[in-house]
């Protein structure tokens, strides 16, 4: 425990927030051109969850960069069944095109933490997510709007047992950032805050 706030005035929430700002975001020096997030298999079974690794990153990757997201449990999209159908219906295609169909599909319209779903997992065509999954394949990924890598492939170029939280370089030169748990942090650029 950092801090404990206790009152009603918006005085108290500022003072947490504040503290909360400071201990839970990790401000970079600057984009980051390439991410890798590795989802832990017995927390992580959808991109319901997983796309904790887009949205809790997506203020710190460069324009252009790559999100790579090792997802051994990842083996559906939704947490049950109506949600999975309906991001397997229409993907993760932007907040500009959610919008308009939640105007038009009853599904969408009636399922609105569906459509903020798919609006948080989309990059709005900034960055590139890869998905390497364990139980997901590739035309499914493909058609939910993301790029896709073999998970073996992926876990033997960026293997988390080998890779340290924050800025890492491999073999050959290559500059990765790398999270172990999207759930434990926000990522930003330093000049944003």
């Amino acid at each position: 425990v950092k801090g404990l706030f206790i009152g009603t005035d918006v005085e108290c929430f500022k003072k947490a927030a504040d503290l909360s700002r400071k201990e839970n975001i990790e401000y970079l020096p600057g984009p980051v051109a390439r991410a890798v997030v590795y989802l832990k298999p017995e927390e992580y079974k959808s991109t319901w969850l997983g796309n904790k690794s887009i949205y809790r990153t997506r203020m710190a990757l460069a324009d252009g960069g790559e999100l790579i997201v090792l997802a051994p449990g990842v083996k559906t999209f939704g947490e049950d069944a109506s949600v999975d159908r309906i991001i397997r219906t229409y993907g993760y295609c932007g907040t500009g095109k959610i919008l308009e169909l939640v105007e038009t599909r009853d599904d969408l319209k009636n399922s609105l933490s569906a459509a903020a779903h798919l609006i948080h997992g989309s990059t709005e065509g900034r960055f590139r997510v890869t998905y390497c999954t364990g139980g997901l394949p590739e035309n499914e990924i493909r058609a939910a709007g993301f790029d896709f890598a073999p998970l073996a492939e992926m876990l033997k170029r960026y293997n988390p047992a080998q890779l340290t939280p924050g800025f890492n370089t491999l073999t050959g030169g290559e500059r990765i950032f790398y999270i172990d748990n999207p759930a434990l942090g926000l990522w930003r650029l330093a000049e944003e805050n």
